[in-house]
C-alpha cells in the first residue's frame, strides 16, 4: 500500500451501515436511537451522523447540546435528536430553535427549559429522568408528581410536550438492573395517572440493550456497539465489527525493530507496550515500545520504509481491535478510540 502522511484513522462507511443493521434487528420491536456522543466515538459525529440517517435511523443521541445543534445542521430537519446534559440558557434557546428533544433529570432544569420555551413562544419536547438508583441526576420518587404535573402544565399552556421518560442502569448485576427497571416503569405507571403519555420510554444503553431484552423500552439507546465496540470483557457481537483501523507508516529499521510515525502524542497509550501485537504485511508482531513520536514493532523479514502496520481493527492483518486493546490495560474500547489526537488524520475508506 501507499505511504501514508502521518497516522490515518480509516472510517468505513459499509462497516458503520452494517452495524447498524444488525443493532436495528436484535433491538425489535424496539426503536434504535444511535447516540453519537464524544464526536462519534472519535471517528466523527457528523460522519457517523450522515451514514445512519441514511441507513434509517430515525433518533440519534448526543451528550451535549452543542453537538446536536451541528448534527441538526448536518442531517436537516428530519431525524429526531436528543441531548440529555443540563445546559445553560443559551444552549436551551439553540436546542429549542433546532427542535431538539431534551433530557431532564431535575426540577431546577425542567424550570429553565419551561422558562426559556415562554420566551421564545417555542415548544420544548421533553423527556423526563426517573431517579432510578443510580444517582446520575433523575427526579427521585418524591419529586416526580410535581415534575410531571409542572411539564403538564407547561403542555396545556402550549409550551412544552412531555413526550418521554428516561434513565439509565448501572449494569452491574442483573438483580440492580431488575430494580431499576421496577422504580422506571412505577414511575411511567404514576405518570400517565397523571394524565401523561410517553411514547418514548428508554432505560437501556448498548450492553443491556443487547442482552437483556426484557429491559427494553419503546427506544433503546446504542453508542459504542454500533461502532463495533462491544463490552469490555463482554461476548461478540454477531453482525457486528470495528467501523475503524488506525494505520502507520514505518519510517525506519533499527535492528530488529520497525519503527512506525505513530506514538503516545498521538492518544496511542504507552501501556499498550509488551501487551499486544499489531498487523504488518507478514502477519501479527509484538508492539514493543509507544514512544512520544513513534512506536517500535518487532520487524519481520523484508520489511521496509513505507510499509504500513495497522494498530487496531478488524484484524485482517493480525492486529487487535479496540476492544482487545482496552481490555489489555484495563480500561474500555471507546478509551482507545476516542483519546486519539487531531494529529491522527480521520479517512473514509
Amino acid at each position: 500500500m501507499g505511504s501514508l502522511s502521518g497516522p490515518v484513522l480509516r472510517v468505513d462507511a459499509a462497516v458503520l451501515h452494517a452495524n447498524i443493521a444488525a443493532v436495528s434487528a436484535r433491538v425489535a420491536p424496539s426503536v434504535l436511537m444511535m447516540v453519537v456522543k464524544d464526536d462519534g466515538y472519535g471517528l466523527g459525529a457528523a460522519w457517523a451522523a450522515r451514514i445512519a440517517v441514511g441507513a434509517g435511523v430515525g433518533w440519534l443521541g448526543t451528550y451535549d447540546i452543542p453537538t446536536a445543534i451541528l448534527l441538526r445542521q448536518e442531517i436537516g430537519s428530519g431525524p429526531r435528536l436528543f441531548a440529555w446534559a443540563t445546559s445553560a440558557d443559551e444552549e436551551i434557546d439553540a436546542a429549542l430553535r433546532a427542535d431538539v428533544d431534551l433530557g431532564v433529570g431535575t426540577l431546577d432544569y425542567l424550570r429553565r427549559v419551561i422558562a426559556r420555551a415562554e420566551a421564545l413562544g417555542a415548544e420544548a419536547r421533553i423527556h423526563l429522568k426517573v431517579d432510578t438508583g443510580l444517582h446520575r441526576n433523575g427526579l427521585s420518587a418524591a419529586e416526580w408528581d410535581q415534575g410531571v404535573a409542572e411539564a403538564l402544565q407547561a403542555q396545556e399552556a402550549g409550551r412544552a410536550l412531555l413526550v418521554g421518560a428516561w434513565s439509565h442502569l448501572a449494569e452491574a448485576s442483573d438483580e440492580e438492573d431488575d430494580a431499576a427497571q421496577a422504580r422506571f416503569l412505577a414511575a411511567v405507571a404514576r405518570a400517565g395517572e397523571l394524565g401523561a403519555e410517553l411514547p418514548y420510554r428508554h432505560l437501556t444503553a448498548s450492553a443491556a440493550t443487547w442482552a437483556r431484552p426484557e429491559l427494553r423500552g419503546t427506544l433503546v439507546r446504542v453508542g459504542a456497539f454500533c461502532f463495533g465496540i462491544r463490552s469490555a470483557d463482554g461476548p461478540d457481537l454477531p453482525g457486528v465489527a470495528p467501523a475503524a483501523e488506525l494505520v502507520a507508516t514505518v519510517v525506519a529499521i533499527d535492528g530488529d525493530a520497525a519503527v512506525a510515525g505513530i506514538g503516545s502524542f498521538d492518544g496511542l497509550p504507552s501501556t499498550l507496550a509488551g501487551r499486544v501485537r499489531v498487523g504488518t504485511p507478514a502477519g501479527p508482531r509484538t508492539l514493543l515500545a509507544v514512544e512520544p513520536d513513534a512506536v517500535r514493532v518487532a520487524s519481520w523479514e523484508g520489511a521496509a520504509v513505507g510499509d504500513e502496520i495497522v494498530l487496531f481493527g478488524r484484524g485482517a492483518s493480525g492486529e487487535e481491535t479496540p476492544t482487545t486493546l482496552a481490555e489489555a490495560i484495563g480500561t474500555v474500547g471507546e478509551e482507545i478510540l476516542c483519546r486519539l489526537t487531531p494529529r491522527v488524520r480521520r479517512e473514509d475508506c
